[in-house]
């Protein structure tokens, strides 16, 4: 069995961070290990989210345990502060693919621009990284474009990241551009692939970043192709979108179990 890690926060709702990537990771048939870099939390009085790091020590901690056997890949999210960003790439394997989700907080992009942990995962992670997926918001910022508003300036903002050192950039487009459609834009540094799908209309899609991103990993790690690896993910995504859930006032989540009909997995063994 192939084994998959994730470096990422921890969503305590359950739909997105390192959470949605163990889901995925299973969904995918891969074992899934995870080191935790920081813990999300949702206030139940105003659905407002609040954000802990953990120690630099315990995360040293269980990215040792975790690179103690055999990882066929590995994939970054939340990674909250240049000092965890430096921690977490002494730690990675030089031999195995990486994939970089890079999950940037807070508002706007211009910003962030100059953020140190924006500096870090420029200098430090995305050289090293097989793919980076970014959605416009954090490619923007990746690539000191500011906000981008149309394909065109996607495909500039995806040549100035693979300058980064990145092999393989994909940009997710949401519904920023076209409620009718959205756009995926892959450059593997030569040439663009481009990935239009339907807009989903749904308020219940937190955790689809993070999902997209781990689906492409846990394929990686099974030797697809990329571009097929890209659109299994996109798929699988859809489907997660379109299975929404409410979790509770504020939030409602993608359904990670919706592609292969994991809500059926027990009827049908009880059946046999």
């Amino acid at each position: 069995m192939k084994k998959v890690a994730t470096i990422a926060g921890s969503d305590a709702t359950g739909g997105g961070g390192l959470e949605a990537d163990l889901k995925t990771f299973q969904e995918f048939g891969t074992f899934g290990l995870a080191a935790i870099t920081s813990i999300v939390t949702l206030d139940p009085e105003t659905g407002d989210h609040h954000l802990k790091k953990l120690p630099t020590e315990w995360i040293q901690e269980q990215l040792a345990s975790i690179f103690a056997g055999p990882i066929d890949a590995v994939k970054t999210g939340l990674l909250p502060s240049e000092e965890i960003i430096h921690v977490a790439a002494k730690h990675l394997p030089k031999d195995i693919p990486l994939l970089v989700d890079p999950v940037i907080g807070g508002k706007g992009t211009k910003d962030f621009i100059q953020n140190e942990q924006v500096q870090a995962l420029q200098k430090v992670l995305l050289p090293h990284a097989l793919i980076t997926t970014p959605n416009l918001r954090e490619a923007g910022i990746l690539a000191e474009l500011g906000d981008l508003t149309s394909e065109k300036q996607m495909q500039q903002a995806a040549k100035k990241i693979a300058l980064l050192g990145v092999k393989h950039v994909v940009i997710k487009g949401g519904a920023r551009f076209d409620d009718k459609q959205t756009l995926d834009l892959h450059y593997d540094g030569r040439n663009f692939y481009r990935y239009p799908h339907p807009v989903i209309a749904t308020p219940y899609n937190h955790g689809a970043g993070c999902t997209f991103a781990a689906a492409i990993t846990a394929a990686i790690a099974k030797n697809y192709p990329l571009e097929q690896a890209i659109k299994l993910a996109i798929a699988f995504v859809q489907a997660a979108i379109a299975s929404g859930e409410k979790i509770n006032p504020y939030v409602g989540h993608v359904w990670h179990g919706a592609y292969t009909h994991g809500e059926k997995r027990l009827e049908y063994a009880d059946e046999q």
